[in-house]
C-alpha cells in the first residue's frame, strides 16, 4: 500500500470526534441525525467529520430520499491496519480476540466491592472486575448531561474518595469524553467491554 495512502488514513483517524463515530458505526449503519443524537454533536458537524472519512475511505454513504446513510468500510480499514503493522514490522499481525463471557460475573463484582450503602469499598486491582466497577458506576451518570470537572469529582465522591483515578479511568476505558474539562458520558456501545478482555 502507498505511503501516502497510509498517512491519509492516520490522518482522518487522528480526531477524537471521527473515532467516536468510527465506533458507533462499527455496530452497524447509521443516519446523519441519529450519529447527532448519540454522540451530542451538531448536524453540520456529523457531516464535515463524515466527509473526511469518507474522502480517505474509511466510511461509506448512501441516500434515501433526505437521508444520508453511514457504514464503515470495514474491509478497507483492516488492510489499512494490516498495512501499517507489516510497514513497520515486516509481518502480519495474526493476533486476535476471543471473547470471554463469564455469567454472573458482574453480580459478584457487585456483592463484593459495592457495600449496601451503595459506596465502594475498593478499585478491583483486576482489570475486568475494575471494568465492571466503571460500568456499574456510568450506568448511574445521566446520558446527554455535561459535568463540569468539579461537578463530577463531587459525583465520584459518594462513592468513592479517589475521585481523580475514577474519573481518569473513565476517560481511558470510553466511559466518558472530556473536551475543555467538561465531561460527557459516551454511549454504552462504545464502552470498553469487561466480555472482551483476554
Amino acid at each position: 500500500m502507498q505511503l501516502d495512502k497510509m498517512i491519509n488514513y492516520h490522518k482522518a483517524l487522528a480526531d477524537p470526534t471521527r473515532m467516536r463515530m468510527l465506533l458507533m458505526l462499527s455496530q452497524g449503519e447509521l443516519n446523519g441525525q441519529t450519529l447527532a443524537e448519540k454522540l451530542n454533536l451538531s448536524q453540520p458537524t456529523v457531516t464535515h467529520h463524515a466527509s473526511k472519512l469518507r474522502v480517505a475511505g474509511l466510511i461509506k454513504e448512501r441516500r434515501e430520499r433526505n437521508t444520508v446513510y453511514f457504514r464503515l468500510d470495514a474491509e478497507l480499514i483492516k488492510q489499512h491496519a494490516a498495512a501499517t503493522v507489516q510497514f513497520i514490522f515486516g509481518k502480519e499481525d495474526d493476533t486476535a480476540m476471543n471473547p470471554e463471557v463469564n455469567e454472573g460475573m458482574e453480580a459478584s463484582v457487585k456483592r463484593n466491592f459495592f457495600a449496601k450503602d451503595g459506596r465502594l469499598r475498593q478499585i478491583p486491582a483486576q482489570y475486568k472486575k475494575k471494568l465492571i466497577v466503571l460500568k456499574l458506576l456510568a450506568e448511574q451518570l445521566e446520558p446527554g448531561r455535561k459535568y463540569e470537572e468539579r461537578e463530577l469529582n463531587v459525583w465520584i465522591k459518594q462513592f468513592h474518595d479517589d475521585f481523580a483515578t475514577i474519573r481518569r479511568e473513565f476517560i481511558m476505558h470510553q466511559f466518558m469524553y472530556r473536551e475543555n474539562d467538561v465531561y460527557e458520558l459516551n454511549p454504552p456501545e462504545m464502552w470498553t467491554n469487561w466480555e472482551q478482555v483476554h
